[in-house]
């Protein structure tokens, strides 16, 4: 077996207004829809939006980790847009300069990449 990609699955109160969230304010377009249920992607990365409805896990537990090749100017642009910063940008000492956003839902969205000291 050769893997191809993964897409984790967030648990979203509303997917009109999650759809609306990723599109509007980080960038994120709709490829697919059904039902409840509906993938957003940039470029490489896909998401999976899981409504309420569909298997009633909690909203707005889930945490993601995507890797980019900038953060600060991206970062900048999402907060004009509306995005919430709930940790800002850092060198890390794992060798990265990430942040973390959280969706309407409160799940965190952590965008890093590599650390330009490292």
């Amino acid at each position: 077996m050769k893997t191809q990609g993964v897409a984790p699955v967030l648990q979203v109160s509303s997917l009109s207004e999650s759809l609306k969230y990723y599109d509007r304010v980080l960038g994120f377009a709709e490829d697919f829809r059904f039902g409840d249920y509906a993938g957003v992607r940039r470029e490489e990365v896909m998401l999976h939006l899981c409504a309420h409805t569909v298997h009633k896990r909690p909203v707005g537990g889930g945490a993601v980790s995507i890797f980019c090749d900038e953060v600060d100017g991206y970062l900048a642009k999402i907060k004009k847009n509306g995005a919430v910063v709930k940790i800002e940008p850092e060198n890390r000492p794992y060798g990265m300069r990430d942040f973390t956003i959280l969706d309407p839902d409160g799940n965190h969205l952590t965008f890093g990449c590599e650390s330009p000291t490292s």
